[in-house]
């Protein structure tokens, strides 16, 4: 009987492992993460920007990372952001200083997701903040997800299972940032009446 219980709950174990998938890239040392998450609580990468946090899907370990090994862009991207009434600013595309990075300012609306393509990026970091509105984010699962499409700079589609993806509402407190391994869906229908947004959408060059 003993082992039975012990067979059975093994079993569980290895069924929740799967049931909880895999959403974003993995990191074995923990001393890292440690160490990445306490300097993004700490929030010295804010450079002036006080007005949103990261939301807790970031990947804490890839935001130090990357900002470790670009400081020029993401330093620029944060202060740009300090710096600039989102909430005024004519929508289009405004360059940032003379770094290269563009912020697409967009007066959108969500959709059904149905009508929403899954997304990922090779060579960017895909960082969006919601400054009016509730917009909805999809995070699908690599395990069950396939690649539908070729890819073209720099995005690739994927055919995913809804009920093993996880959804999150962006709101004006927070920020989003998609890594490489974050594949993600935008601009999904929210439960409330309103599906009108503004959202600030820069792509940062990702560094190998």
């Amino acid at each position: 009987m003993k082992r039975i219980t012990m067979f059975l709950a093994a079993v569980v174990v290895a069924l929740s492992a799967v049931a909880q998938g895999v959403y974003t890239r993995e990191c074995n040392d923990k001393a890292l993460q440690k160490k990445a998450i306490k300097w993004m609580k700490k929030g010295k990468w804010r450079n002036g920007f006080a007005a949103a946090a990261p939301h807790e899907s970031v990947n804490a370990v890839d935001f130090y990372e990357q900002y470790s090994k670009n400081k020029a862009q993401w330093n620029a991207m944060f202060r740009w952001l300090a710096e600039t009434d989102l909430l005024t600013i004519p929508k289009g595309k405004h360059p940032i200083g003379d770094t290269g990075l563009v912020a697409s300012v967009e007066d959108s609306e969500n959709g059904p997701l149905a009508k929403r393509r899954s997304e990922s990026h090779y060579h960017h970091v895909d960082f969006q903040y919601v400054v009016k509105g509730t917009e909805r984010f999809g995070i699908i699962d690599h395990e069950t997800s396939t690649p539908n499409s070729k890819y073209r700079p720099d995005v690739i589609h994927y055919d995913y299972d809804v009920a093993k993806a996880r959804f999150y509402d962006s709101t004006p407190d927070k920020f989003f940032i998609f890594f490489p391994s974050d594949w993600h869906i935008a601009k999904v229908n929210n439960d409330g009446d309103d599906q009108t947004i503004r959202v600030i959408v820069v792509k940062l060059d990702y560094v190998e």
